[in-house]
């Protein structure tokens, strides 16, 4: 069992890790199917790659009926836990191969638990529709079906790729320098003209309860809150680009503290798309 441990473990959390958008619960979802698999006959671990992911998918459909719950009270946007992913530790944490962007994993929240799965085992773990289908214990046309119903909700075409156009690090370091100097002329030519911010404070930290839209809008809540962040925390803060979620990432920092973590999705050169996780509570392990 060790072995099968230190062979799908990363597999295993990256799983759950995109079914419920929380490291700790992914952590404590690998912990629990491990554990349950000592007790299983050595027959029935044949295949274990599809054993195991069995194990974690209905494990964290359990727990995708009562996050949905305690989401209905969170206090405002709710956006997933961001977790580090540096190249030396990549392997440590998760398979690269198999995450899907930040921005991706916004667009599950409008899923169906069901919904949710299959687009996951489908689009970022490689699997086909009759794997699938045998692991939800559906038919296959059925898995089909929730696939195409998933894509029309998070509003991806059938022949549209869910690949993430790519971040540089210069073209970040640009946007970012434009904010510490309050250039406002250069922060709006990097915005598309309906982007959108999205902050999640879960009540503990200060953020929007709604996401902010439109370019003058969007500029002018970026500016002032990089002014409000630098006053209240009376220090010097910093941006730290960082990888993230398998991709080009932020930090903001006030000292050693980190204030937020924050992802930018691109649109054919310009920012869409602008996620900052502020609950402390995400940011413990970034």
């Amino acid at each position: 069992m060790e072995e099968l441990y230190d062979q799908y473990k990363a597999l295993l959390f990256t799983l759950a890790y995109q079914l419920t958008g929380s490291v700790e619960d992914a952590e404590d979802v690998v912990q629990d199917v491990f554990f349950k698999a000592y007790e299983v006959l050595p027959e029935r671990l044949e295949e274990p790659k599809a054993y195991l992911c069995k194990m974690v998918t209905n494990r964290c459909l359990d727990l995708q009926k009562s996050a949905r719950k305690r989401r209905e009270v969170y206090v405002g946007p709710w956006l997933p836990e961001p977790i580090q992913t540096p190249e030396a530790t990549l392997e440590m944490t998760v398979v690269r191969n198999d995450l899907l962007s930040y921005a991706m994993l916004v667009l599950l929240e409008r899923l169906t638990p069901t919904e949710r799965v299959v687009f996951v085992l489908r689009e970022a773990m490689g699997f086909n529709y009759s794997e699938i289908a045998e692991l939800l214990g559906k038919r296959e046309a059925n898995c089909r079906k929730l696939m195409s119903r998933a894509r029309t909700k998070m509003e991806i075409s059938e022949e549209e790729t869910v690949m993430a156009e790519a971040v540089e690090s210069k073209w970040v370091s640009r946007f970012l320098t434009s904010l510490e100097e309050g250039n406002v002329d250069h922060v709006l030519s990097l915005l598309t003209e309906d982007v959108m911010f999205v902050a999640d404070g879960g009540g503990k930290a200060t953020a929007f309860k709604h996401p902010v839209q439109m370019r003058d809008r969007v500029a002018r809540v970026l500016l002032k809150g990089f002014e409000d962040t630098a006053f209240y925390f009376q220090e010097k803060i910093h941006f730290e680009i960082v990888p993230l979620n398998g991709e080009t990432g932020i930090l903001l920092r006030a000292g050693d503290e980190i204030v937020a973590a924050i992802f930018i999705q691109p649109l054919r050169g310009k920012i869409a798309r602008i996620y900052a996780v502020r609950n402390p509570d995400k940011l413990t392990r970034v």
